[in-house]
Formats: structure tokens, C-alpha cells, sequence
């Protein structure tokens, strides 16, 4: 009997200590919220927004799955563009001058000029961008 009775002597010495280093420690926190309350607010506020920014950044600049490009056949076909025509517009497009693609090809200048303007004509454009932006939207390129 005499050691249930400690027991239950300890448990309740055990609960008011707790009890009291609970309100310890809640004064402790009132005092310094009084103190400090604007500059404790002020940190958390900054903390939630730069926290709420990165999770926002995060979600909008997602990447999306690359896919493997695959050329529009159908297109080159109905534009009726050339094996040779669509390698000038591959280099075309990768932003290579006359005389890169004609290196690149082994090929003259001349004929690099010939396969730009049937190029330009297939794509009814007049330009080298033109034809590179629309060779695109149609899939022609990459």
C-alpha cells in the first residue's frame, strides 16, 4: 500500500512541476511577444510570403515532358521540299550563314542560294527568318 501511495505522490509532484514549467515558459513567451511582437510578426510575415513566392515560382516554371521531334511529312511532301532542301533548312534554322551550310553540305554557294529560293518560294516567304519561323510552326524543324 505505502508504495502506491509514493507512486501516486511522484505522479502528482511529477504533473504540478509540469504545470509549473508550462507557465513558465508561457510567461516567458508573453514577455517576449510583448517585447519584440512587431519584429516577430514581421519575420514570420516575410517567411509565409517568401515561402508562398518560391512554392508559386515553383508550380509556373514546371517543366514540361520534352517530347522527340518528329518531322511533318505530310508537309514536306505537299510543300514538295527536297531531302537536300530540308537539310539547308535543318542548317537554316540552327542559324548558319550561306557559306556554313555550303561547307557543312560540300556543296557551292550558288547552289545554297538555289535551295533558299525554292525554299522561300515552297514557304511563300522572302526572308530567312520567315522561312525559319514557318518551317517551324509547320514542324519542319526543330
Amino acid at each position: 500500500m505505502e508504495r502506491k501511495s509514493q507512486l501516486k505522490l511522484i505522479a502528482i509532484y511529477g504533473i504540478a512541476m509540469a504545470a509549473g514549467a508550462l507557465l513558465l515558459q508561457w510567461l516567458e513567451v508573453q514577455f517576449f511577444l510583448k517585447r519584440f511582437s512587431t519584429e516577430i510578426y514581421v519575420v514570420i510575415l516575410c517567411g509565409l510570403f517568401t515561402g508562398l513566392g518560391a512554392w508559386i515560382g515553383h508550380r509556373l516554371t514546371r517543366r514540361q515532358a520534352v517530347t522527340p521531334f518528329e518531322i511533318n511529312a505530310q508537309a514536306l511532301n505537299y510543300l514538295g521540299i527536297s531531302e537536300r532542301e530540308s537539310e539547308v533548312l535543318n542548317l537554316l534554322s540552327a542559324g548558319h550563314s550561306n557559306q556554313e551550310i555550303a561547307d557543312r553540305l560540300f556543296i557551292s554557294m550558288n547552289t545554297v542560294k538555289t535551295h533558299l529560293n525554292n525554299l522561300y518560294q515552297k514557304l511563300e516567304v522572302s526572308r530567312r527568318g520567315q522561312a525559319v519561323k514557318k518551317a517551324r510552326s509547320l514542324q519542319l524543324v526543330p
